[in-house]
């Protein structure tokens, strides 16, 4: 009865084993499929900010494109904006994948290592004692089987000896060795029995410490190591959900830099810098005057008139008032034919012939451009020859600095000869003086020609005056040339013709004081240098990358922004080298060309 409820537990127990290692394989391969599951959102999370970030590039103004100029539009800075801010949104996914893999993915494929590990020494321990307690049952089923054998064979050896001793005929020596027979049977039942006895409360003793310390400590451990791992993936999950929660705040911060880049466009100052672009500063043309073509019907008439006496067949001139500006309508060396031509004929030509205009950056590197930019409209060479007027002035101060500092170096050598040779620095300062005379020259010419300029342009109180007489040495282009550039003067104004005098009217206009004072530039904005720059050529600055700078004057179409790194050091650097970033409430924000 002993035999066969242990048997039944055993059974039992090695059913459990069985489960139970089933059911932690499958929990092993449950999280295996839950690390794949957040090794593929990883995936996902990388390739997404991969393709944000080639769309934002995507988007991003090209250098030495049309798409550069365009960023003065605050519509155009509000799409750039809103691309970096897109860089950055695809930066929070990428941040995403980051600790998914960290936090989660690295994580899990360790514990599962150690799980694995854990798993196969506790069924190890289990299989142990199972293989110990059968051990222990074979025994116990070896000494039972050999008590019964025993037992039978002592039970026919009595039996013999019992027949033996009843049968008359055996002899007494017969009957003697069957009865010795006997005992020794008895006597081997009886070692086989006690044998057996003691295995049997050795397996039950070891039957009860298996059932009740040895399996019960197994099972708690496979407990414990499934609630660990239970627990495990569940801050797993939680891990996962906190990983997005972390970025939300930056890309709030982004969706908010989105919208404020989108509230940031004003569609006045759009326009504004339209208008601002384009602007020549050219006056408009006069009245066109009357040419009277009857001269020659009143020759005709009247032989004895007063103009025959003029010549045959020569018209009178026109009067100096006819010599006038008259640009853009008119051409010098027009036909009666031609006077007839519809208006929007002479604009389309004109437009045709109008000379190219080349860029600051061309005057830079050495570009066809002159060198007083008459080549430029009136307005837009008064800017130039002011900022060249305003770099080389800077270069001024910094060649005086430099040999204010050396004239005290000179000083103390001069005081403390151990120092150094007072005569070492005569050189330099021969150097630099000859540098400032040379620049102080060089302000002189610019300043002559912006004289020039701003006496050409409209002024609230200047009476017309002649213009012909301040540019007797730029008239060198011959006159039997056609082309609009020969009825240009260098501060583009057109002439009829280039030898004569001409006379122009300067209407009262609201720019009468614009250029009455001028003032040091106002800071507009800020930019950083996002590419290192040697200012060599005058007027440059030299930046290095990352340096961030005050804009004082945007990009007006030649491809240069004026910066300034403080009161002494400023000068221009190219726009394509440079983020901007304009305050469009600051003074001077809406710089004229």
């Amino acid at each position: 009865m002993v035999e066969e409820k242990m048997g039944t537990c055993w059974s039992q127990t090695k059913d459990q084993f069985d489960n139970l290692e089933k059911h932690t394989q499958w929990g092993i391969e449950f999280v295996e499929r839950y690390t794949k599951f957040v090794k593929e959102r990883s995936e996902i999370e990388i390739n997404y900010a991969k393709q944000i970030r080639n769309l934002s590039k995507k988007y991003q103004p090209k250098k030495n494109s049309r798409e550069e100029e365009e960023n003065k539009f605050t519509s155009c800075r509000a799409f750039l904006s809103t691309l970096n801010e897109l860089n950055d949104y695809a930066g929070q996914h990428e941040v995403i994948a980051e600790n998914l893999t960290s936090q989660i993915i690295a994580e899990l494929t360790r514990y599962i290592q150690e799980l694995k590990q854990e798993r196969k020494s506790h069924f190890h321990d289990g299989r142990k004692a199972q293989q110990h307690i059968e051990n222990s049952w074979k025994q116990l089923e070896s000494s039972k089987r050999r008590f019964e054998r025993d037992c039978k064979e002592a039970d026919r050896a009595q039996q013999y000896f019992e027949k033996m001793d009843a049968d008359i005929n055996v002899t007494k020596a017969d009957v003697e060795k069957a009865r010795q027979q006997a005992q020794l049977r008895h006597q081997m039942a009886a070692d086989s029995k006690g044998e057996y006895s003691v295995y049997l409360q050795k397996f039950n003793k070891e039957q009860n410490e298996h059932y009740y310390t040895l399996i019960p400590h197994i099972f708690q451990k496979i407990q414990e190591m499934e609630e660990k791992r239970i627990e495990r993936v569940g801050e797993s999950m939680k891990t996962f959900a906190e990983v997005d929660r972390q970025v939300l705040p930056i890309v709030g911060k982004c969706l908010d830099g989105m919208t404020k880049a989108a509230e940031s466009i004003e569609p006045k100052t759009d326009s504004k810098q339209v208008i601002e672009c384009f602007k020549s500063g050219f006056e408009p043309p006069g009245d066109v005057e009357f040419e009277d073509y009857s001269q020659a019907m009143k020759r005709t008439v009247s032989e004895s008139s007063l103009s025959n006496s003029r010549g045959e067949g020569k018209p009178e001139k026109p009067s100096s008032k006819a010599k006038g500006k008259l640009w853009p309508f008119m051409k010098k060396n027009k036909s009666p034919k031609q006077q007839k031509e519809p208006l929007s004929h002479r604009l389309n030509e004109f437009m045709t012939s109008k000379p190219k205009m080349h860029c600051f950056r061309s005057l830079k590197r050495g570009g066809s451009g002159p060198e007083d930019f008459s080549h430029l409209p009136p307005e837009q060479r008064r800017k130039k020859l002011q900022a060249k007027i305003d770099d080389l002035n800077k270069e001024i101060q910094k060649e005086m600095d430099q040999k204010d500092a050396l004239t005290k170096m000179k000083d103390v050598y001069v005081k403390n000869p151990q120092m150094g040779d007072p005569a070492s620095v005569d050189p330099r300062l021969a150097e630099i003086s000859q540098n400032i005379e040379k620049l102080r020259l060089e302000a002189q010419k610019f300043e002559g020609w912006l004289a020039e300029v701003e006496g050409r342009l409209p002024t609230r109180s200047e009476p017309p005056r002649r213009q012909s007489e301040l540019y007797e040495t730029q008239n060198s282009t011959p006159v039997n040339n056609n082309c609009a550039q020969d009825r240009e003067s260098p501060d583009g104004s057109y002439t009829e013709e280039q030898s004569s005098e001409t006379q122009i009217k300067v209407p009262n206009t609201e720019f009468d004081d614009e250029f009455d004072d001028e003032e040091p530039l106002p800071t507009i904005g800020t930019c950083k240098a996002l590419y290192p720059f040697e200012g060599h050529n005058e007027g440059t600055i030299t930046v290095a990358e990352g340096e961030m700078l005050y804009v004082i004057e945007e990009d007006k179409g030649d491809g240069w922004t004026r910066v300034r790194r403080n009161e002494d050091d400023e000068g221009y650097v190219p726009t394509s080298y440079v983020e901007v970033y304009l305050d469009t409430n600051a003074k001077g924000a809406m710089t004229y060309i």
